[in-house]
């Protein structure tokens, strides 16, 4: 690479960094001005390196719930390609980097996309029931974060966010939500075997959506509230 494209690259990734950070002032100060928010267990996430952050997904406000960790602020995120029919979002989700995914197919390119952001070392969240919850409670997971982790290698760290279901009510009420994002310790995923993945593929994937319920109230887990799973980090947390 000469040294002008080095320079060039340089001063591309330092002005991506200056949008993001006034990006995440904004956001800020808007949830804190709205809501009452609090990251709890925000450490548990790597400082440095690609790492997934699993979440469940109850409302449009949590991908800047995840943008304002103290941890890994810049971080992007697999965001379903309807939000792009919100002008505001649109331009919102664009400036904070995200990643657009097709959900009404196999969106091999997102996919891609993201995989190559966590082999350069990238932040990357995830809804991984797929779609935003109607009902407050957790539905049943997709595959597809397992599919990434396995393929990229690389830890997961779960969140549950709670309160953010009712953030647009409560401001229409007058009301500032008391929104908590509590995130559990990294796991990794073993291999997926070739002659047991759809299995594992299943079992890798209640592991994660149960380590998220495991870190909201009980009020939440939804699919997962009678998991065997759910049990045993549960009593886990207990003792």
């Amino acid at each position: 690479m000469s040294t002008i494209q080095k320079v060039s690259s340089t001063e591309t990734k330092r002005t991506s960094k200056m949008k993001r950070e006034t990006l995440n002032s904004i956001f800020a100060f808007l949830m804190g001005a709205l809501t009452h928010y609090e990251h709890i267990g925000a450490d548990n996430i790597p400082k440095e390196g690609g790492v997934i952050v699993a979440t469940n997904h109850m409302s449009r406000v949590d991908i800047f719930v995840l943008a304002l960790n103290p941890t890994r602020p810049h971080i992007t995120a697999l965001v379903a390609d309807t939000y792009q029919k919100n002008p505001l979002f649109k331009v919102i989700l664009n400036a904070a980097e995200i990643i657009w995914l097709d959900r009404t197919k196999a969106d091999f390119g997102a996919f891609r996309v993201a995989l190559e952001a966590l082999k350069q070392g990238h932040c990357l969240g995830i809804a991984v029931e797929g779609t935003r919850s109607q009902t407050g409670q957790l539905l049943e997971g997709k595959p597809g974060t397992v599919l990434l982790a396995t393929k990229a290698g690389v830890p997961i760290v779960p969140v549950g966010l709670a309160g953010t279901e009712t953030t647009f009510s409560d401001l229409l009420h007058f009301r500032r939500t008391k929104i908590v994002a509590r995130f559990g310790p990294a796991f990794r995923l073993p291999p997926l075997q070739r002659d047991s993945r759809d299995e594992d593929m299943k079992q890798y994937t209640d592991e994660i959506m149960c380590r998220i319920a495991a870190t909201l109230p009980e009020k939440y887990h939804g699919f997962y509230a009678k998991h065997p799973r759910l049990k045993e980090l549960l009593a886990e947390q207990a003792g």
